[in-house]
């Protein structure tokens, strides 16, 4: 999401770029159609603003497979483009194929996960059992599939979420099947960490703090939102009991990354200060092999007060189960939830904290 650019989310057999537009506080949209199936999942290129995966029902020999394409939207709906959104006068468009994620062979897709700083020619996606890497060949208008594993275990195995790490050059992406998290070295495709019972029932969704490279969110059934060290998987970092249902989603806020947002079945956004575990426990950007010499500089009779980790605000707009909260991009004070009866609500982190973080 961008402050006064696109906001992008599906519906069935429909995409809805949705424009915020700050200094006036109107929220406008325009429509895309996607007439191949009901979208299941959504994400957009990192290096390309109008380029798209989706995740869709297609039906296949009297059962119902999850796809996965990647599309492109038209020009004058990409963000900085000149088209004006018109809820009431604007024709539906129509997303351009650019190509398929074949995963006949696979199963049903989970997810598409785009390589977080390349030039948005590789992808994960993730299919039952399978975790494919793909490679976007543009000039031929095809995926290529580059490699693969499958997990390995007993009864029938199947991912439910992915997240590509912005660290470690873009070589490790984690997953989630069941209550397991595994890590996964994407130039050999093997495992190169497994957190077995993360959470007590199925895990949701994940994410990797975007400052502090070993540092994983997930969030899940249990209720429960949980941060791990990845070197050291035996027990979380730090764990998040404020939620009564399902936790959906959580994010990291992309600059400053004490801020943590959460979405649940119960209807609720929950806004969190985890700063005891964020690059700026002090108030500056600490590394961990750092702290040591930094608190050898500090001078004598100047004790340092221990973080305080907290709830920020809890948001109650929503009335139904909330499946998907996000940061914008362009504005780090600002983010997006969206719930099961299609309500967008758009909010700003509290000014006093902004100012308190910023001072």
């Amino acid at each position: 999401m961008e402050d006064d650019a696109p906001v992008i989310y599906g519906l069935e057999f429909q995409i809805h770029i949705v424009d915020f537009d700050d200094e006036n506080n109107i929220i406008s949209k325009n429509v895309l159609l996607h007439q191949v199936g009901e979208i299941w999942h959504i994400s957009t290129s990192p290096a390309d603003k109008g380029v798209l995966a989706t995740c869709y029902n297609k039906p296949s020999d009297s059962k119902v497979l999850t796809c996965a394409a990647v599309w492109r939207m038209p020009k004058e709906l990409e963000p900085g483009g000149h088209e004006s959104p018109d809820d009431s006068t604007s024709p539906a468009h129509t997303l351009e194929l650019l190509c398929h994620l074949d995963n006949t062979a696979h199963g049903s897709m989970a997810c598409v996960a785009w390589e977080p700083a390349g030039d948005g020619k590789k992808v994960i996606s993730l299919a039952d059992s399978h975790i494919l890497l793909w490679d976007l060949q543009e000039s031929s208008s095809q995926a290529v599939l580059a490699s693969s594993a499958s997990l390995e275990g007993k009864g029938q195995l199947k991912f439910t979420s992915g997240r590509w790490s912005p660290h470690h050059t873009g070589t490790q992406v984690a997953t989630a099947n069941d209550t397991t998290i595994r890590g996964w070295d994407t130039r050999s495709m093997s495992q190169i960490y497994c957190i077995e019972n993360a959470h007590g029932q199925l895990v949701r969704d994940l994410d990797f703090n975007p400052n502090k490279q070993y540092y994983l969110a997930s969030c899940g059934d249990d209720c429960k939102v949980k941060f791990w060290d990845t070197r050291n998987v035996a027990e979380p970092v730090k764990t998040l009991e404020q939620h009564s249902h399902w936790v959906w989603n959580v994010r990291y806020n992309h600059s400053h990354d004490q801020l943590v947002l959460t979405g649940s079945s119960d209807s609720r956004v929950i806004l969190s200060n985890m700063v005891s575990i964020s690059s700026e426990p002090f108030g500056h950007l600490v590394d961990d092999d750092d702290l040591s010499d930094q608190e050898e500089r500090r001078p004598e009779g100047k004790s340092q007060e221990p973080p305080q980790d907290s709830v920020i605000a809890t948001y109650e707009e929503h009335e139904d189960s909330v499946y998907a909260v996000d940061w914008s991009s362009a504005d780090p004070w600002l983010f997006a939830s969206l719930s099961y009866d299609g309500r967008l609500v758009i909010n700003r982190v509290p000014r006093a904290l902004k100012y308190h973080i910023l001072l």
